[in-house]
């Protein structure tokens, strides 16, 4: 899924735009190997450097490994920065995106197909949101916004649920935010409500990271559904990323307008 999310994110953003993996959880070597051939370079590094405003506020133990998507918080603080879940995968630019770049100061957030907050749920409307897509404006402290947040609502985060409602909450607090619609880039699962589907311009592919889900359907654990419902849709996944290089690659070729 890994090595999909740099190819399709590559054929959205192109070679002028950087490219950086943050790994947890797997040794850093592991990962290259998985991701396989790549078409851009790609600055590999360890979630580290979690700040220190934010590290207190953690449960103890850093419950589910919550939190290590501020570890760092931020790669490029000075340019238009979007983070991709690795399991979120894209080949079309989603309009909210596209409007996010060019607009300037403003981000960007997913529509879900549910709200799913944690502990920060009172502070996020009713407006189903996911932090799988997060892009930030050049030059924007999402440390400060996230801290502000937590001065004025003392909350330990406990799971990856609060993390999510803190980021939401921040964010919706501090900018205005443009939300990539569910029909662009689904929630896609085998298990309503969300999408078995691929969107017009991505999936992503919620539970897929999961060593386990904690239950089971029909006596299969739950995370053996989704990990096969991936890979049923995976050639399709591939055929569409491949789509969207064989359109590039044609309108390289045309010849300039006279």
């Amino acid at each position: 899924a890994l090595g999909l999310s740099i190819r399709g994110a590559f054929r959205v953003f192109g070679a002028a735009a950087r490219y950086a993996v943050v790994v947890n959880g797997v040794p850093l070597a592991a990962a290259r190997t998985r991701a396989g051939p790549l078409p851009a370079p790609v600055r590999w590094s360890r979630a580290a450097g979690l700040p220190p405003a934010l590290a207190r506020r953690l449960d103890r133990g850093m419950a589910q490994g919550v939190a290590w998507k501020f570890a760092p918080p931020r790669l490029f603080p000075e340019a238009h920065e979007l983070s991709l879940d690795n399991d979120c995968l894209l080949w079309e630019e989603p309009e909210a995106v596209r409007r996010w770049r060019a607009e300037g100061r403003c981000a960007v957030l997913a529509e879900d197909v549910r709200p799913a907050f944690g502990a920060f749920a009172a502070l996020c409307g009713p407006e189903a949101r996911n932090s799988g897509i997060r892009g930030l404006p050049p030059g924007f402290d999402v440390v400060r916004a996230l801290v502000d947040l937590l001065d004025a609502h003392p909350v330990p985060l406990a799971t990856e649920l609060d993390e999510q409602g803190l980021q939401v909450a921040a964010l919706s607090r501090a900018l205005p935010v443009r939300v990539v619609r569910i029909d662009e880039v689904t929630i896609c699962s085998p298990f309503p409500p969300h999408r078995r589907d691929l969107g017009r311009c991505g999936a992503h592919f919620v539970g897929l990271n999961a060593r386990t889900l904690g239950w089971s359907l029909d006596g299969k654990p739950a995370e053996d559904w989704t990990r096969e419902h991936f890979d049923r849709l995976r050639p399709d996944v591939e055929a569409r990323i491949a789509a969207a290089a064989a359109r590039e690659a044609r309108v390289d070729a045309e010849p300039a307008a006279t």
